[in-house]
């Protein structure tokens, strides 16, 4: 079985519908935004279909599964139980139609439409914000992983008012003339989201994750370079995004090269868990060597271009083409945790009551190796792909070519994550997606009812 450590308490963690219903929407986004990369790139759509393709991707399928997974994880890991499971409910349907309104308007460039799907997801990334903050409010001392979570919850809050700002400047566009251009305001925006949003998270998480599914402790070089990462990050992401706000190079270029720094240090101490695991290889820890790797190599390509000019609209993602952070860094990262998480919650709910008594699968038993693998290559071939057609201005057809393998291979990762669900979940695949704010309230006048024991789940 995979490694699961013995200090999770899965008593506090919420109803397995509740994360579920998040990654299962958040699957339906990436395949939906991995398409309209294709179309873009075949010039299909018109109006501004790359803002589609990367608010689909990443204010969707990225940013909706980070809000699952620090739905389920944030009890489970801080021991304390979730706020509110309504409000947990909401904040996902609200997103979904607020970032899926947008992708729409800004495909068919009805863009005067646009600051009302803004609102729609301004309102439920808000709540989200809230009802993990007043969650960890109750977890006290915070660790690494916690004290990362509340930053990037500030940023969850930053980032859809700047949204909304620029997307009411298109129906009113009251930023003209004012000292807040809406390019710098843009770029801030972006700088918020992909540094300070998602990869505040992301990193916070491998702490947890990198070592807990290793089976390896952090020692010798790795606090040291965990100390600069904790520091010098989010220095360098807030002062990247503000250099950029305001037009200032050196503040920008500071900053710039805080967060690959701390990256660069990060990436190491990743490699070296997995140098070190004591488990098998699984598709989790196969993503998280492409993660290791592509954040590297971005790091060093992205020091040297924020050094340079940090304030160019080629640099926004740092040096190198975008596809190395997006999708090597980022997309691998979520593809490989979620081949554990799904798999895990699922497992949890059928089969841990069942030890003992019947026998029962493993954790890595519950999906297809053989898709798994699969996915694995097609998505690594596309993002490599599109990786060189960035750097080396190739046409769009190897583009589009590339885009369509990364698409087949995150069509393939959907249909094994739905399979898990279908075959083996408690509840069918209806019944995690259609429930009522009611019944997830409900469960929370009871938690653990339907939970089993700590020590059963970890056996």
């Amino acid at each position: 079985m995979s490694a699961i450590p013995g200090e999770v308490d899965t008593d506090q963690q919420p109803p397995m519908t509740v994360p579920l219903r998040h990654f299962l929407v958040g699957l339906g986004l990436l395949v939906t935004g991995g398409a309209t990369g294709v179309l873009d790139a075949v010039g299909a759509l018109s109006g501004l279909s790359v803002l589609a393709h990367v608010h689909l991707l990443v204010a969707g399928w990225v940013c909706v599964t980070i809000m699952g997974a620090m739905t389920q994880f944030v009890p489970v890991w801080s021991n304390a139980p979730l706020h509110s499971r309504r409000l947990a409910t909401a904040q996902l349907w609200l997103v979904t139609a607020g970032v899926g309104g947008m992708a729409a308007t800004f495909a068919t460039g009805t863009l005067p439409w646009v600051h009302a799907f803004g609102g729609l997801a301004l309102l439920g990334f808000w709540t989200f914000a809230y009802n993990l903050g007043r969650t960890l409010l109750r977890a006290r001392p915070w660790d690494v992983t916690e004290r990362h979570f509340a930053l990037a919850l500030g940023f969850f809050v930053a980032v859809p008012a700047m949204g909304f700002a620029l997307a009411m400047n298109y129906a009113v566009p009251f930023l003209a003339g004012s000292p807040v251009a809406p390019p710098r305001l843009a770029a801030a925006h972006v700088t918020l989201a992909v540094f300070g949003a998602v990869l505040t998270t992301v990193l916070g998480a491998l702490y947890q994750l990198a070592t807990m599914f290793t089976q390896t402790e952090l020692h010798g070089v790795d606090r040291h370079l965990g100390r600069v990462e904790e520091v010098g990050y989010p220095v360098g992401v807030v002062a990247l995004a503000a250099g950029r706000l305001l037009g200032s190079a050196p503040v920008a270029r500071v900053g710039g090269l805080l967060v690959a720094v701390a990256l660069l240090g990060f990436s190491a101490v990743l490699a070296r868990r997995l140098v070190e695991t004591q488990v098998a290889w699984t598709p989790m820890l196969s993503r998280y060597a492409v993660v290791a790797a592509a954040m590297a190599a971005w790091a060093v390509l992205a020091a040297r271009v924020w050094f340079v000019d940090p304030l160019a609209p080629t640099a926004r993602f740092g040096g190198g083409p975008p596809h190395l952070l997006v999708f090597g860094v980022v997309g691998f990262v979520v593809l490989g945790t979620l081949y554990h998480v799904v798999p895990f919650i699922v497992w949890v709910h059928r089969y841990s009551d069942l030890l003992g008594y019947e026998q029962v699968p493993m954790i890595d038993d519950l999906y297809d190796d053989r898709v798994a693998a699969a996915d694995f290559a097609c998505v690594l071939a596309g993002a490599v792909g599109l990786a060189l057609a960035d750097a080396l201005g190739l046409s769009a057809a190897v583009t589009a070519g590339a885009g369509a393998l990364a698409t087949v291979g995150f069509a393939l990762f959907a249909g094994n994550m739905l399979l898990v669900v279908r075959e083996h979940s408690p509840h069918s695949l209806r019944g995690v997606l259609v429930t009522r704010l009611a019944d997830d309230g409900a469960a929370a006048e009871s938690p653990g009812e339907d939970v089993p024991a700590a020590e059963d789940a970890v056996r």
